[in-house]
């Protein structure tokens, strides 16, 4: 069960929002709270991926699958997706009615992905709405419900883009033989990796002209640079543009963290 969480995925962005809650200033009890709605709303969308994708992961022979590889069922995976969601509601609606409607949209988009839009030239969308919602629901979490910095939410939504972008970048073959033609797929892998760390570099610009300073400006120049040389070196080395990502992705969160949620 904890494999078909998608742990990776799932400890990050949990870890991501506990840090933003405690970088805004939110008390001991709000960050415990938002934290343990937003990991609820993770497991439930991980879970009713690997549920609604099992016939096809077998088709594509991912054995590495929990439901695949036969150590879960289906159904087993599917109950506990519902369940997880369950909790999600009263969870984010305790931090906040406003904050948890933000973040309840964010998981539906999510679910929307997993159920249908993946398979869709609109495949980015249901990214770019779920890390959008995330600084916005911890602040509006906050005494007073500030509403977090536009250019903060707006990084987040780009991070969210390249984080699809990294996500489906392995899987776009054996995707393409299934039938599954979401943006990514419809670029193929050799756009995807040279697109991947626009967006990234993106809310890197974001967030570090949303505050000047020394330490944004050095965050601006290693993106760029690691992005340049990832996708000047790609041709010969295929896996260096994801790999630039991957560094450019770690520059913008913490920015992001060191920003905290830009709220006034």
């Amino acid at each position: 069960m904890a494999a078909a969480c998608h742990p990776g995925p799932t400890v990050a962005v949990t870890l991501l929002v506990a840090g933003l809650a405690v970088a805004a200033g939110q008390d001991a009890y709000g960050c415990v709270l938002a934290t343990t709605a937003v990991l609820a709303g993770q497991l439930s969308i991980g879970w009713s991926n690997d549920a609604v994708d099992a016939a096809r992961d077998r088709a594509a022979g991912r054995g590495a699958k929990p439901v695949v590889g036969g150590a879960v069922e289906a159904r087993t995976v599917r109950t506990a997706a519902l369940v997880a969601l369950a909790l999600c509601v009263p969870l984010s609606l305790g931090y906040g009615v406003l904050a948890g409607v933000v973040h309840l949209v964010g998981v539906a988009a999510a679910w929307a992905y997993n159920l249908r839009l993946k398979r869709t030239v609109l495949s980015w969308l249901p990214y770019a709405v779920g890390f959008a919602s995330l600084p916005a629901f911890v602040s509006l979490g906050l005494p007073g419900q500030p509403r977090a910095s536009w250019w903060i939410v707006s990084a987040a939504a780009l991070l969210g883009v390249g984080a699809h972008l990294g996500n489906v970048l392995p899987d776009i073959e054996s995707d393409l033989a299934l039938g599954v033609r979401g943006w990514p797929q419809r670029l193929g892998p050799a756009a995807v990796r040279l697109l991947l760390p626009v967006p990234l570099v993106a809310a890197t610009l974001l967030l570090a002209l949303g505050r000047p300073g020394p330490l944004g400006a050095a965050a601006v120049g290693l993106a760029l640079a690691a992005a340049t040389g990832g996708s000047l070196m790609g041709r010969h080395r295929p896996r260096l543009p994801f790999l630039a990502a991957v560094v450019v992705a770690g520059v913008d969160v913490a920015l992001l963290l060191w920003r905290g949620t830009g709220s006034g």
